[in-house]
């Protein structure tokens, strides 16, 4: 398994790359990744994140108040289609036009026609405030985290882990959603702290560090994602991987916490024998290959934008 794990990175990244050049499909002869979704070996490279990144975090306004406004709206929804709708609806959504009502009534009308507003990526929790509906709860919870000033206490925040407790003092956001959306302020310009500073691991990751070590030897999973990520160099190399970075940018917390996410997938078909912490025996999600030229750009501060058309 874990062998598995490092071959998995390899291959996702290839694929990454051969989109990138413009190769026609299929990009891989791995059955298994040929036939299921599995998210990029970086993160930052998922179709819902480089939207985030280019047209929410980096379109409109650089306030520190209206990024943070924008970014949680987003990710509660993690839904490109709803953002478009918010868009459409009501212009470029913003802290200083915001009205609970409005958005509400557009959201509601879209339920109304059978639309979908929610990601399928993971379940967002209700609850909070006592909405029947959970849209209407958080709206209720994105106007309170704003009428905090989250904004400028994130903006005093010394640590990556400061932000993740921030985000997890609000109702429904627990230690994964914290995390997640900690990391996705990051890539922002209201804060800048190293993404192999912090991690949390989520339920799939732990799953799949299960899978991968029977014996933890006395350490932690978060111990085990740090070591993983300090050794990936000599991980690919003493097994002949010629693993491909982001444009020299290495594997980061953030990426190789996902990456035991989406090996415990993998392992289902790949590995059946492999117990982990879940029961989950199939992967749901099947690949539908998009054969559009892959426009990246990543946060600004990471400076390599000018090289992602070299693929």
């Amino acid at each position: 398994m874990y062998d598995t794990y490092w071959r998995f990175a390899t291959e996702r990244q290839e694929i990454f790359f051969r989109r990138l050049r413009g190769t026609p499909p299929p990009w891989t002869t791995d059955p298994i990744l040929a036939t299921h979704k599995f998210t990029n070996a970086y993160r930052a490279s998922d179709r819902v994140s480089q939207y985030l990144i280019r047209h929410v975090i980096y379109e409109g306004s650089q306030k520190a108040e209206e990024v943070l406004f924008r970014t949680i709206l987003f990710k509660l929804f993690n839904s490109i289609t709803t953002w478009q709708l918010l868009v459409r609806e009501l212009g470029s959504p913003s802290w200083s036009a915001f009205a609970f009502e409005k958005y509400d009534a557009v959201l509601t009308a879209a339920l109304a026609r059978g639309q979908r507003i929610y990601s399928a990526a993971y379940i967002m929790p209700s609850g909070g405030w006592g909405f029947d509906r959970k849209h209407r709860n958080h709206l209720m919870l994105i106007d309170t985290m704003m009428r905090d000033r989250l904004a400028a206490r994130i903006g005093r925040a010394r640590h990556l882990r400061e932000v993740f407790e921030l985000l997890r003092g609000y109702p429904t956001i627990g230690s994964f959603l914290a995390y997640q959306f900690a990391i996705d302020l990051n890539y922002s310009e209201i804060i800048d702290f190293a993404e192999s500073s912090f991690v949390v691991p989520g339920p799939g990751a732990l799953d799949g560090i299960t899978k991968c070590f029977r014996n933890f030897g006395g350490l932690t999973e978060t111990d085990l994602i740090k070591i993983v990520t300090e050794r990936q160099h000599e991980e690919f190399a003493q097994r002949g991987l010629a693993f491909r970075s982001l444009f020299g940018r290495p594997l980061q917390l953030i990426d190789c916490q996902n990456l035991f996410c989406e090996i415990s997938k993998y392992a289902r078909i790949a590995h059946p024998d492999v117990k982990g912490v879940s029961d989950r025996t199939r992967i749901k999600q099947k690949y539908r290959p998009i054969s559009d030229a892959l426009a990246l750009w990543y946060p600004p501060k990471w400076e390599i934008n000018g090289q992602t058309a070299k693929g």
